[in-house]
């Protein structure tokens, strides 16, 4: 793995799904076999002890064993080959009971598993930092008029909050489904040879228990080695809330154009130009896409892998390991600057204000149309309305003033309605209430999380 690659991951995430880390999981697996079956009375006591004690201080070499999982088709094989290694040149008799009864993807899958339960902790972290941000400026410019934007083009006055509030809500739901996800796919995973647990016998159930027990782990009602759709819908959860992000980063990058100037990402060093040092770039931003834009095609590996091949597959969880470590490292990665981003965002509701005196008016036309529809019905107040804008942009004049101008807009309004016409508040209909739910459901989101529900 190329260390350049962590510009594009959270560093707390990788070193959660780094190779080691991954490699003494494994080994942790295998002290807490040893040490459930001395308790089902399958292994020896003095054999599983002092594999559990090698498997605490086993050292592994990365490239050595990738050399021999290539050849194997697996890296458990080598995996295991160099831990009984260690363990025989202590013990020769307990060496005969490493690994005894389990198989290559018990230890895999597990390993990756206890790896993941650290990983997902992270992912939600940084998934309620960024909620939180995006919360807090909801409740902050919940009256801070600006003009939504719809095909790129200005629409209607509305609040910044609620627009904060719209990210806020697909975060919620995002937070929520992941949690929900990364619950159902770290589990244990233990069904030996065929998946029965056969070679334990009558035991097989109670020794389970027991090693889901040991690495505190929840038990599954049937081993899952071949039912694949845990790992496929925890990388589904997590390339959508990268995808909340870069929802987020688009929005913020394209009010951070010059042109628009309607927010600024917090200033940092390294965000401006190698060569036109009055550049002041997105990066928070950019990191956020650039996850958002590649995790979907990881996710689509995982449902590929959705049909393996009877009870071990054929090609497919083999490499999960890694699809599932870029995922979660890249959905990190966009959290966390976008919550950066949001937490420090400089808001310019000057400039907001701006852009909305810009269109002369033109963004008022839908409250124009409704107050001209109660008089004249709605088909010719919308045809009374598009002339009137048309007048305004052709005469270089406002929409106010082109309605003041035309004798039938004025028949239809009286003079003292005119001006509230064009009030953005009055704009704002029911954004107020959509914003308190959205709040509100984001406060479930984090309740049912800290219930475990």
């Amino acid at each position: 793995m190329s260390l350049l690659q962590h510009a594009f991951w959270d560093a707390d995430c990788a070193a959660a799904l780094s190779d080691e880390t991954l490699l003494a999981a494994m080994a942790r697996f295998e002290a807490a076999l040893a040490r459930a079956s001395a308790g089902a009375g399958v292994v020896p006591q003095a054999a599983a002890d002092t594999i559990a004690q090698i498997c605490g201080r086993a050292r592994f070499d990365a490239a050595e064993l990738a050399q021999g999982a290539r050849r194997a088709g697996t890296l458990a094989i080598p995996f295991v080959k160099r831990l009984t290694a260690q363990v025989a040149a202590v013990s020769p008799e307990a060496a005969r009971f490493v690994h005894f009864g389990a198989t290559s993807q018990d230890v895999v899958d597990t390993g990756v598993v206890l790896c993941l339960a650290a990983a997902c902790d992270r992912v939600r972290q940084l998934s309620r930092r960024l909620g939180d941000a995006a919360a807090a400026l909801a409740r902050r410019h919940a009256r801070t008029p600006m003009a939504a934007r719809t095909l790129l083009q200005p629409a209607v006055p509305v609040p910044f909050g609620w627009k904060a509030a719209v990210w806020l809500s697909m975060l919620a739901r995002c937070h929520a489904r992941f949690a929900g996800a990364a619950r159902d796919a770290c589990v244990l995973q233990f069904g030996g040879a065929g998946g029965t647990l056969s070679a334990y016998g009558a035991s097989g159930a109670a020794l389970m228990q027991a090693l889901a027990g040991e690495l505190a782990l929840p038990r599954p009602a049937i081993t899952w080695h071949s039912a694949r759709d845990g790992f496929a819908r925890l990388g589904a959860e997590a390339a959508i809330l990268a995808g909340a992000a870069g929802k987020v980063a688009r929005d913020v990058s394209l009010m951070m154009q010059a042109e628009v100037g309607e927010v600024s990402e917090p200033a940092s060093e390294g965000g401006g130009s190698s060569s036109m040092p009055h550049k002041r770039n997105p990066v928070g931003c950019l990191a956020a896409l650039e996850a958002a834009q590649r995790v979907p095609a990881l996710a689509g590996t995982l449902l590929a892998q959705l049909s393996p091949e009877h009870e071990r597959g054929l090609g497919q969880w083999q490499s999960q390991w890694f699809t599932l470590r870029e995922l979660l490292c890249s959905a990190a990665s966009a959290l966390a600057a976008m919550a950066e981003v949001l937490e420090g965002l400089q808001v310019n509701t000057a400039a907001m204000r701006a852009n909305l005196e810009r269109s002369h008016g033109l963004v008022y036309s839908e409250n124009v149309a409704l107050r001209l529809a109660r008089t004249l019905g709605k088909p010719a107040a919308h045809a009374l309305t598009e002339k009137l804008c048309e007048a305004a942009q052709r005469e270089a004049r406002t929409l106010a003033e082109a309605l003041r101008a035309d004798p039938q807009a004025r028949a239809a309004i009286e003079e003292k309605e005119i001006a509230p016409l064009f009030d953005p508040e009055n704009c704002f209909g029911a954004s107020g209430a959509m914003i308190e739910r959205a709040l509100a459901e984001w406060s479930a989101a984090l309740s049912a999380r800290e219930t475990g529900s």
